[in-house]
């Protein structure tokens, strides 16, 4: 059976977006999951997040044509791009049974996969011809074939998913992968456009993609069904900067739940909930910013909830890191539940 695929997605960049992956993943690790994280950003900030530069470089300089893995999610692909078939992912280590009892792993990203994008633009029509459908298929499920196959090897619970900021096709394969889908928002005109572009998407992508598996009577391998749905969004609290004040902050804030609701579930009549704060079937959290937590997080190359006086956590910095745990357990618990993740082993 497959494993649950999580994607955090918005068009609009800026919203914390790979922070969450982060730090969820490490919050249902400590909840004793097997966590898969999946950097499918050309930008490989998540893949930053996890690995120091060093392990990082060696990374980039292991790739080698004759090995059976791919040492990031662009090394797997890469054989399709000429006269190859995938290679399976290599799961770099993240977590270990004395950091976390469940188990954290990541499928690396990297920036040569920019280069997929064409690959993939190309065989999307394709993917509608009468005849010789093997590979056009095979390159647009090709993230989904890697994950699972990743999943599969570490028993995972789930598969979480970060991607870029954009309606491309690397997105477009990366969502037809996708179970469900995380909207973080930022409180700001761009959010509120960037909602507004994302629904009509997602629809049509689901729409195209179930025509596209219709087309093929007898596939010569799995397909993702490509569901995406989405199930909740996650604001950014605001912070004070430039003098900005809280009344422009709650001018965007107040439409997320309407502009979500209209664009995202397709629900065009009211009423809709005033508040974020007042939307708990769609609003998942509102995530603190934490400030002086993160460069500290950054350096510790560890989550800001893991933090300790070593760290330089201490007095407000430990109370602060606290109740940073308190925040994403409970953010952590609402998406296991929403999404039934089976118990961590």
């Amino acid at each position: 059976m497959p494993i649950t695929v999580l994607t955090f997605f918005n068009n609009k960049g800026g919203v914390g977006k790979t922070s969450l992956v982060y730090h969820l993943a490490w919050m249902l690790s400590d909840l004793g999951y097997r966590v898969l994280a999946c950097d499918l950003d050309p930008q490989a900030n998540l893949t930053a997040a996890f690995l120091d530069e060093n392990r990082l470089e060696n990374l980039w300089d292991e790739s080698d044509s004759t090995v059976q893995t791919g040492t990031t999610i662009f090394e797997c692909v890469k054989p399709l791009t000429e006269v190859g078939d995938l290679l399976g992912p290599y799961l770099q280590q993240v977590s270990s049974s004395l950091l976390s009892p469940g188990d954290l792993k990541l499928i690396p990203g990297d920036l040569t996969l920019a280069e997929f994008e064409d690959t993939l633009s190309s065989e999307w029509p394709n993917s509608m011809n009468s005849s010789n459908l093997h590979r056009p298929f095979r390159i647009l499920t090709a993230f989904s074939s890697i994950m699972q196959q990743g999943a599969a090897e570490m028993n995972a619970s789930i598969i979480l998913v970060d991607v870029g900021p954009n309606l491309g096709a690397i997105n477009r394969s990366a969502l037809i992968a996708s179970d469900f889908v995380v909207v973080p928002l930022g409180a700001d005109l761009f959010s509120l456009r960037g909602l507004q572009n994302l629904g009509p998407t997602l629809k049509r992508w689901r729409q195209d993609w179930k025509r596209r598996k219709d087309n093929w009577d007898n596939p010569d391998f799995a397909l993702p069904k490509g569901s995406m749905k989405p199930i909740g969004y996650i604001m950014q609290q605001h912070g004070v900067h430039l003098g900005r004040p809280v009344k422009a902050y709650d001018k965007w804030v107040n439409r997320m739940p309407k502009e979500y609701a209209r664009n995202l579930l397709d629900e065009k009549t009211g009423p809709y909930p005033s508040t974020p704060e007042n939307d708990p079937q769609n609003a998942l959290a509102t995530v603190k910013h934490y400030r002086s937590l993160v460069p500290m997080a950054q350096e510790a190359r560890k989550p800001i909830f893991h933090l300790k006086p070593a760290d330089g956590a201490i007095g407000a910095h430990a109370t602060a890191a606290q109740n940073a745990s308190l925040d994403f357990k409970i953010l952590a618990e609402k998406i296991i539940k929403r999404i039934e993740i089976p118990k961590g082993v």
